[in-house]
């Protein structure tokens, strides 16, 4: 039975016979009841019946040659042997090298048959990507850690991008200008002499002392950089960008404290952070399709698409659609005419100029609103003015008032810079209320 034996360029590193003591020349046998260690004679002492010990003429044997073909009928299994270690000590891509290591084939030869059996062998690809996608599913549930810029790029010096980056210089793996830069100007005039008094040399050494606490301080902060990757700082940016906007936010805010812990650290709370927000996030929909009385999986689907299509029918509704819609049932028109929005129904009415008035506004949901009594929420209605804007003019006129002892129309027209017709229905309302007293 033949075996792929140990290739190996040297036959003198080639195991002797067991029988003749000479150098072992393929092929050979191999004693297959024998061992370990594997019993080895040439075919010499094997044809002359050879015995030592408990080894037999009649034990079973294997044949050790390297001689047939693998995966190329021209390519014996000691070539391909011979090309993989070629590859191994001259390097992927100098194949004229690895040809005269070879000596048997050319430099074209070793390339195509390299490129086409060991990298774009669809056996081995597949192989490769199984085991990638095994890795992934393994590592599914692990956090995605922050790696350190292994080769970051090589801005022009006090170019944009050298200046997010630092001034790193990664030729030279240090910055263009260190922290506490001008930390050495303090060591410049000092001298170790000997007539130096004890109080003096003691000072010298503080000195000294102060100056290696500097580059202990510069060494950390490099450390903090290097390890949680901020060298390239658009490279984090954009690996940030994955998040949604809230937890951006956080990665932000929580960047300051990211150099009391590790960089693995640091990036698993982020992405607990993530986590926690999906939940809520999923959570919050599912209260929806609760309060819905949606109770399955394909009722969520189609309670989804019905939303998508509201929201799409209410951007494209106007009032001119609504009464389109309303014009064929009296009824119904009326009822649009005179809609319950919390506020007294009003009919339209058209002025001298033909021109229909502005609807009063509705005022749900706007801030303010619930500061505001019933008559002063019909006045912000009638004048079309939300509630915080109302506030502020009414505070700034009851102030005035208050100060002058009295407030007339054109004062008021002064304080409020607003159209005239709403300031006049402003001021007479306040003074109609008591708010404040007319001059």
């Amino acid at each position: 039975m033949d075996r792929l034996a140990p290739f190996v360029s040297d036959p003198f590193d080639q195991p002797p016979c067991r029988g003749c003591s000479s150098y072992l020349m393929e092929p050979y046998i191999k004693c297959a009841d024998c061992g370990p260690p594997p019993l080895l004679i040439c075919l010499q002492c094997f044809t002359r019946g050879f015995e030592y010990k408990k080894h037999q003429s009649d034990h079973s044997y294997e044949i050790m040659t390297s001689d047939f073909p693998i995966l190329d009928p021209n390519w014996r299994a000691q070539e391909e042997m011979a090309l993989l270690e070629a590859v191994m000590d001259c390097g992927f891509g100098n194949w004229q090298d690895v040809a005269n290591q070879m000596r048997t084939k050319s430099k074209e030869d070793c390339e195509k048959h390299y490129m086409k059996h060991f990298v774009n062998n669809p056996l081995f690809s597949s192989t490769l990507l199984s085991l990638k996608q095994s890795e992934e599913s393994k590592d599914l549930d692990t956090a995605i850690t922050f790696r350190p810029s292994d080769e970051p790029p090589r801005p022009a010096f006090d170019s944009a991008l050298s200046r997010d980056m630092a001034g790193y210089m990664p030729a030279r793996a240090d910055f263009v200008e260190e922290f506490d830069n001008y930390a050495e100007w303090d060591l410049r005039d000092i001298d170790f002499v000997e007539d130096d008094s004890d109080i003096l040399h003691a000072l010298k050494l503080a000195v000294v002392d102060i100056y290696h606490s500097r580059l202990k301080e510069r060494q950390r902060r490099k450390k903090i950089l290097r390890d949680h990757g901020l060298i390239n700082l658009r490279k984090f940016q954009i690996l940030e960008r994955r998040y949604p906007k809230e937890v951006q936010d956080l990665c932000e805010a929580m960047r300051h404290f990211a150099r009391l812990v590790g960089p693995t650290e640091h990036d698993k709370f982020i992405e607990s952070q993530t986590l926690d927000f999906e939940l809520r996030k999923e959570i919050k929909r599912l209260q929806e399709y609760r309060l819905a009385g949606v109770f399955t999986f394909r009722g969520a689907r189609v309670y989804d698409c019905l939303k998508v299509h509201r929201e799409e029918e209410r951007l494209k509704r106007c009032m001119l659609t609504d009464l389109l819609q309303c014009l064929q049932d009296s009824t119904a028109c009326q009822q649009w005419l005179h809609s319950d929005s919390g506020i007294n129904p009003v009919t339209p009415i058209l002025s001298s100029a033909g021109r229909r008035n502005a609807p009063p506004l509705n005022l749900t949901g706007l801030p303010g609103t619930e500061k505001l009594n019933d008559k002063e929420k019909e006045l912000c209605q009638m004048v079309r003015l939300v509630p915080g804007a109302y506030l502020e003019y009414k505070s700034a006129l009851m102030n005035e008032s208050s100060r002058l002892g009295g407030l007339k129309l054109a004062q008021a027209r002064t304080l409020i810079k607003i159209d005239v017709n709403k300031t006049r229905k402003i001021y007479d309302f306040l003074i109609r209320e008591g708010y404040i007293t007319k001059a």
